[in-house]
């Protein structure tokens, strides 16, 4: 008996021992983790971290600021900036969004989640196919003008459905959508004459021919882009892998702002 005792009161000691340890080691992790302290230079470095004043004064820090947004969304490193009661209050006496996103109204492109900005970040135009109309220029020129925004960027996606129907060409499309078939379709023609798959080449295509309908839009966009104080770019979603492609094509011999 007086064995058996000493046996079991042996087991609960290196059990107690080996919690022990255990709690010790996520204690030392978490030590580990708060060493890197958040908005550290490391921290910022390893998170692609763009100041948010230098992205509303520089269109090309904003575009810096997009890509390593969507970089930490792919990698899984969100930090879901400016997302709170906070943020909310912050804005509430007016808004300086660095950027303008000129995208397709599909429900899986949620924008502040795949460039991982928040509140009073990005200002979101948003059509089927991301067709433009006189409103949708006037709410791009709201926010040149008076909101002070640099970076416009026209967001197309993987499998889009208003691209998709533009391609396709179905017999006598119901209602209003046979606007956005129309809008769409000189892009969906170019895409005839292009190797590869036709769908993804006429979204890219669509995207670009709606970049340059931006560049040349007078009386203030087109100005505004030749002078080097607003740049238009163009980008593509990939639903699959989360990944923000930024065309090289309009990418390509972007203007110097005048001094």
């Amino acid at each position: 008996m007086k064995n058996l005792l000493i046996t079991l009161m042996a087991t609960l000691l290196t059990c107690l021992s080996t919690t022990g340890i255990a709690q010790s080691k996520k204690k030392n992790q978490k030590k580990d983790i708060a060493t890197v302290a958040i908005d550290s230079a490391k921290w910022r470095a390893d998170h692609y971290i763009e100041n948010r004043d230098s992205a509303y004064a520089d269109p090309r820090v904003g575009l810096k600021k997009l890509m390593g947004g969507n970089r930490r969304f792919i990698e899984g490193k969100s930090i879901r900036p400016r997302q709170d009661s906070l943020a909310l209050h912050s804005t509430e006496g007016g808004q300086k969004p660095y950027a303008i996103i000129v995208g397709c109204s599909d429900s899986r492109v949620p924008n502040e989640i795949i460039f991982d900005q928040g509140v009073g970040d990005l200002f979101i135009v948003r059509t089927a196919g991301q067709v433009m109309a006189q409103a949708s220029y006037g709410s791009i020129e709201f926010a040149t003008l008076v909101l002070g925004s640099k970076l416009i960027v026209v967001l197309g996606h993987q499998k889009c459905g208003a691209v998709d129907a533009a391609v396709k060409r179905p017999d006598n499309p119901p209602g209003h959508i046979v606007t956005l078939i129309n809008a769409i379709k000189p892009a969906a023609e170019k895409s005839k004459y292009m190797a590869g798959d036709r769908l993804d080449n006429a979204i890219r295509q669509n995207v670009i021919e709606q970049v340059n309908e931006l560049r040349d839009l007078e009386p203030v966009l087109a100005k505004k882009y030749q002078n080097g104080e607003t740049l238009i770019v163009g980008a593509v979603y990939n639903l699959h892998s989360g990944k923000v492609e930024f065309l090289p094509e309009t990418l390509m011999n972007l203007p110097e702002k005048r001094k």
